[in-house]
Formats: C-alpha cells, sequence, structure tokens
C-alpha cells in the first residue's frame, strides 16, 4: 500500500495522524482536506447554527446533535484508514515477513 508519508515528530511512539498533501495542506489520514477542516472545526465546538440560532426540541440541541454525528463519522473514516495505514506500515517495516 501505497500512501502518504508520515513526517514529523512522534509522541508517545505514536505518528502522527496528518500527512502534507500534494498541495502543501495537512490533511488527517483517509479524509479529504475539506473533510480535515470540517472535523477540525466541529471537534472543536465552534459549530453555529444559522445565524447562531439554535434549534432546540426538547431541550435539545439540533445542531449540536447533528455536528456530533457528522464528527462521529469522520472520525470513524479517518480511524479506519489510519489503523490500515498503521497495519501496512508495520508489515513493511518487517519487511513482508509473515510468521503465521
Amino acid at each position: 500500500m501505497t500512501g502518504p508519508t508520515m513526517t514529523g515528530p512522534t509522541t508517545n511512539n505514536a505518528p502522527r495522524r496528518y500527512f502534507v498533501d500534494a498541495g502543501g495542506r495537512r490533511v488527517l489520514i483517509g479524509l479529504t482536506p475539506e473533510e480535515t477542516f470540517e472535523f477540525e472545526r466541529l471537534d472543536s465546538g465552534q459549530v453555529l447554527g444559522q445565524g447562531g440560532v439554535h434549534e432546540a426540541f426538547h431541550g435539545r440541541d439540533l445542531w449540536s446533535d447533528a455536528g456530533e454525528r457528522r464528527r462521529l463519522e469522520l472520525y470513524e473514516k479517518h480511524e479506519g484508514a489510519w489503523k490500515a495505514w498503521m497495519a501496512q506500515s508495520r508489515a513493511e517495516s518487517r519487511g513482508g515477513l509473515n510468521l503465521y
């Protein structure tokens, strides 16, 4: 599997989950630059409803519910791609040697 090259320092022996794409943008593995921006915006809690007004339904914030669902969707997409990348990286670092 060829893919993004992970660059930069590591934390707790885990590589960063971002790569720099051909356009020089920092992108989460498995997401597009637009999805990365959307995920980071949702993850930071900077989501506002239209005109800053939140709709409420039975005491629940509909924007928060929709935003949280979308954030989780993007995170799951990224997490799956990151796990696949890590497994491939481990296989390549072992020289493709299958011990089973």
